[in-house]
């Protein structure tokens, strides 16, 4: 998909603040709230806006733990399967496909250090098809961003 410069444009004020009215977008650029309205439903058709949806603070309701594991698989084409079980756990808020000594990777949140431990042991390792596990703590982060809009 092409994105033009007023794409370009829309998506910098929907960056700022999401819940930015149409009727505002459109006066600042010098169109109407129709093709505001137009473009902006044609972004999430195409997929280039995945959703339109809070960011929340995970820390701020409190799961203060976090961390990034990743996952060996039995057998890596059993992958499908393995991630339909990890939606279920609603601790995993990711799930990306890496290369190297993992076949996934996952990020978890917790409340605290006994409910990472219930995630990890009794939630993950009983997934049939995971063999291993290895997890890195999150400390905190230092900065999260969405890609260079030009």
């Amino acid at each position: 998909m092409v994105i033009d410069k007023f794409d370009t444009e829309l998506l910098k004020r929907l960056e700022k603040d999401g819940r930015i009215a149409f009727s505002t977008v459109a006066l600042s650029l010098g169109v109407s709230n129709t093709m505001v309205h137009q473009r902006f439903s044609r972004l999430l058709q195409r997929g280039v806006l995945s959703g339109v949806k809070p960011v929340l603070n995970e820390k701020k309701m409190g799961f203060d733990w976090g961390s990034f594991t990743g996952l060996t698989l039995d057998k890596d084409y059993d992958s499908a399967r393995v991630i339909e079980a990890l939606r279920e756990v609603e601790e995993v808020t990711e799930c990306y496909f890496i290369t190297g000594r993992y076949t996934l990777f996952i990020k978890i949140v917790a409340r605290n250090h006994e409910h990472m431990r219930e995630v990890l042991y009794n939630k993950i390792d009983s997934i049939p098809g995971i063999i291993k596990t290895d997890s890195i703590i999150e400390l905190g982060c230092a900065f999260k961003r969405n890609v260079n809009i030009a």
